[in-house]
C-alpha cells in the first residue's frame, strides 16, 4: 500500500496504524484536528522512511476534507483510504446523552467519515482500484446506554461499509469495516467503566492492517467479545438488558 491517508492519525489507533504501516516507500497522509501530536506521530513515521505529509483538518468540516481527498490523490492516487477519526460521546455524570454532544459525535464518527470516504471512492472507482476501511466498534452490534449516539454512529458504519462493499467490489475497489473491542488509546481513556480483553493500540493495528491485507468484509477483535457482541440483538430484551448492565460507563472530561 505505497499511497496511504488515516484521519484521527493524532493518537490512538489511527496513530498506531500510521507507525504500523511507516517504511521506506510509503506515502502517507496523516489526519488529524491535534497538531502538536499530529506532527509526533509524522515525526516518527519519517523516522522509519515513510514520505509524510500531516493535515490539521476537522472532517466535519465537508468542502476542506473533499480538497485534502482530491489534492493528495492528484499528487499522487491514493491506495488506501482508512476513516478512523470519532470521539466518545456520552455524559461526565452517566446522565442522558445531551443533545449537542450527540450531534457532535454523530457529525464527527459517521458524516466526518463520509466526509472523506466518499470523495475517495468516487476516485478510485474512476480508476478500478483502491481501498476503502471504516473504523466502526463492537457497540453497533451491543449498543451501548451511556454512548447512544457513538453506537447509532458506529453501527451506521457498519451497515454503509457493508452495502458499497457489494456494490463496488465487481469494479475494483474494497471496501472493508473494522469492529474493534476495548482498546486503550488515549479516547478509551477518557470513560470510567469495565473494559473486558483490553489490548493495546499497537496490537489493534497489526490486527487491523492483516484483515485489510486479506480483504476481509468485517475485522472484528477479540474474537469472544466480538461472537457475543454480534448474537446481542437476537436476545429478548430482559436478558439483552441484564448482559449489557456491566457494560455501563461515565465519561472524564475531555483532555
Amino acid at each position: 500500500m505505497p499511497r496511504i491517508l488515516i484521519t484521527g492519525a493524532s493518537s490512538g489507533i489511527g496513530a498506531a496504524l500510521a507507525r504500523h504501516y511507516a517504511q521506506p516507500g510509503v506515502s502517507l497522509i496523516l489526519v488529524g484536528r491535534n497538531a502538536e501530536r499530529l506532527e509526533t506521530v509524522a515525526r516518527d513515521c519519517r523516522a522509519s522512511g515513510a514520505t509524510v505529509d500531516a493535515a490539521r483538518l476537522d472532517t466535519r468540516d465537508r468542502a476542506a476534507a473533499v480538497a485534502l481527498v482530491r489534492r493528495s490523490d492528484a499528487e499522487a492516487p491514493l491506495d488506501l483510504v482508512i476513516a478512523n477519526a470519532a470521539v466518545n460521546g456520552g455524559n461526565q455524570e452517566g446522565q442522558v446523552e445531551a443533545e449537542d454532544v450527540a450531534f457532535e459525535t454523530a457529525d464527527i464518527n459517521y458524516t466526518g467519515s463520509l466526509n472523506v470516504v466518499l470523495p475517495g471512492l468516487t476516485l478510485m472507482l474512476e480508476r478500478g482500484r483502491g481501498q476503502i476501511v471504516l473504523l466502526s466498534s463492537l457497540a453497533a452490534y451491543a449498543p451501548l446506554q451511556d454512548a447512544p449516539a457513538y453506537s447509532g454512529a458506529k453501527a451506521a458504519l457498519v451497515a454503509h461499509g457493508l452495502a458499497l462493499r457489494q456494490k463496488v467490489g465487481p469494479r475494483g475497489v474494497k471496501v472493508n469495516v473494522v469492529t474493534p473491542g476495548y482498546v486503550k488509546t488515549p479516547m478509551g481513556g477518557e470513560l470510567k467503566g469495565w473494559r473486558p480483553l483490553e489490548i493495546s493500540a499497537e496490537q489493534a493495528a497489526v490486527r487491523i492492517a492483516k484483515g485489510i491485507a486479506a480483504n476481509r468484509d468485517v475485522i472484528a477483535f477479540p474474537f469472544i467479545l466480538a461472537a457475543l457482541a454480534r448474537t446481542v440483538l437476537l436476545l429478548p430484551e430482559n436478558v439483552r438488558k441484564a448482559g449489557l448492565y456491566a457494560f455501563r460507563f461515565q465519561r472524564r472530561k475531555r483532555r
